[in-house]
């Protein structure tokens, strides 16, 4: 709503989710999710949104990266601030007190009874007015909130709060609640009889009943109740001896009317906005909790819509984390970096061992980045892209008149014509489904039109000749361990590539060598098996 004429001097502030106005349409605006999927950022996006009741906007918000550095470094100052506990709290009190209001009013129109909705918009006022007073109030040591965009919403509070518009509201609320609470009736029923009069000193019997079966009392017992939802109505009884008492007390009640008449629109647009934004920062701090309770570490990166030299120590997959972290298994973390001219890190080594994991880490943390979150790691530098774009393996649509081969080969070109100096290229296992050779020729050509475009890249591949195709390269490789080959260790470190797939191992630990397959056949069916290769370990070496 509108402010209201005595509160027209007031400066609304800034967003909470950028400096300028334009963020207040962020849910109208298109979202990108094309390489969502890829990179698990649908997962990510749909449990920290999950059943909020602004789940659309936070949504609208985790899909639409920013590039600026300064409308990054805005909002993760809102999340430096809530790092300070006592805050935090004050925020997410203030929130859900204004939720709480929200939902009040829309259950007014669900209410026939006249009364019940005028005491409904009490109850409403009165928790807004909390709200907003409690949140004014706050101080937090050494210093009020450093952000630009909360202390810009603190000092609209505060400012607010001393208006002669919040002022009426807040004394006419105290005023009313007080009235109707000091109201007492007795209510008397004869059969289908129902009687009210005003209380004039009759006994109260609920002592004398909870005293006379206190003695039964053994400890305290386990709750069997079952909590359920019931919408806030009044049925006909209910209804007659609410208006009963409204004759009995028509000063109260005429009052009340005189309230809802004045401040049926009390809700500030503001504070209702400010609101409904901090439960972006709220919903994000609540997912990554159980993973810093892990002992994993998240930072502030430093950001750039051009810098190139980017960096990160002690990252990880976010989505794996968190559900890794709720089974209370390790997590791997791992390092990267590019210093110029270098611009692609191509990934090679063991099946199984990460590589997947890891370019998906490299694609969630530049996106998190731009939308202003902390991010995986104990520190990091990192590019804002343009746009993101990811090419990982998909299922063969048996419909489609086209090969693997054909597809991955369209699905390449799109990016390719798509993608400028300021994007970052994903690409997983591309061309895998070719020969060796073909994987090789295919992926040079890729990864040297990607390399005189400028754009940051990641490539996954079981073709060991492309991690050295010039210094722009850097050779990345995940790891087995030491005296064990068919155990990985998920770590992926800058070195050559060696070439070693570690198949037999895998073979060897699982008992599927060659001379053990043909042995186990031999013993289980009469019949005739291929003669193995010269050395005797067949396609598993």
């Amino acid at each position: 709503m509108a402010p209201r004429e005595d509160q027209e001097s007031l400066i609304y502030p800034p967003g909470l989710l950028s400096g300028a106005p334009a963020a207040r349409a962020v849910v109208e605006q298109e979202v990108d999710r094309s390489c969502a999927r890829d990179l698990n950022l649908d997962q990510i996006v749909a449990s920290v949104a999950a059943d909020r009741e602004e789940r659309d906007l936070i949504t609208a918000v985790l899909f639409r990266p920013l590039r600026d550095p300064d409308a990054v470094r805005y909002r993760q100052e809102v999340f430096k601030d809530l790092e300070d506990p006592d805050l935090l709290a004050a925020v997410q009190r203030f929130s859900r007190q204004v939720s709480e209001v929200r939902a009040h009013l829309r259950q007014l129109e669900r209410m026939r009874d006249r009364h019940q909705r005028q005491g409904w918009l009490l109850d409403a006022a009165a928790i807004y007015c909390d709200a907003v007073t409690s949140l004014a109030a706050i101080r937090i040591a050494p210093a009020l909130p450093c952000s630009r965009a909360l202390r810009s919403l603190h000092e609209y509070l505060v400012s607010y709060a001393a208006s002669p518009g919040f002022t009426t509201l807040a004394g006419a609320t105290r005023s009313g609640k007080e009235a109707l609470g000091n109201i007492r009736y007795c209510t008397v029923i004869r059969g289908d009889r129902v009687e009210v009069s005003r209380y004039d000193g009759e006994a109260d019997y609920s002592a004398a009943v909870l005293k006379t079966f206190e003695r039964f009392k053994q400890g305290a017992a386990r709750d069997y109740l079952i909590p359920y939802r019931v919408q806030p109505g009044m049925n006909h009884v209910t209804a007659q001896i609410t208006e009963l008492v409204a004759r009995l007390f028509p000063r109260e009640f005429a009052e009340l009317d005189e309230f809802c008449r004045r401040h049926a629109g009390f809700l500030d647009e503001a504070i209702d906005r400010a609101a409904r934004e901090l439960q972006f920062y709220l919903a994000y701090l609540d997912y990554i909790r159980p993973v810093r309770a892990a002992g994993l570490c998240f930072c502030y990166p430093e950001v750039s819509a051009s810098a190139k030299d980017i960096r990160a120590d002690g990252t990880f997959d976010l989505a794996l984390a968190r559900k890794l972290a709720t089974g209370r298994t390790p997590v791997v973390t791992n390092d990267f970096r590019l210093d110029a001219p270098e611009r692609v890190i191509v990934v090679t080594g063991p099946n199984q061992g990460g590589k997947t994991t890891f370019a998906r880490t490299f694609g969630q943390l530049h996106h998190l980045a731009a939308t202003g979150c902390p991010v995986p790691g104990r520190q990091a530098r990192l590019l804002l892209p343009d746009r993101l774009f990811t090419h990982f393996a998909r299922e063969e649509d048996l419909a489609a008149m086209t090969g693997k081969l054909e597809d991955d080969l369209i699905r390449v070109g799109d990016i390719l014509r798509a993608a400028t100096s300021g994007s970052i290229v994903i690409l997983n296992e591309t061309f895998a489904s070719t020969t060796l050779h073909d994987a090789r020729f295919l992926g040079s050509k890729l990864l040297t039109k990607v390399m005189r475009l400028g754009a940051l890249c990641v490539y996954v591949t079981f073709v060991d000749e492309l991690a050295s195709l010039g210094e722009q390269v850097v050779s990345m490789m995940s790891t087995v361990v030491a005296g064990n080959p068919a155990e990985r260790t998920y770590k992926i470190v800058r070195k050559p590539a060696d070439g070693l797939a570690y198949a037999l191992a895998i073979a060897e630990k699982h008992d599927l060598t060659y001379p053990r397959l043909r042995a186990r056949l031999n013993a289980g069916e009469p019949r005739s098996v291929q003669a193995a290769p010269a050395d005797g370990h067949g396609d598993l070496a």
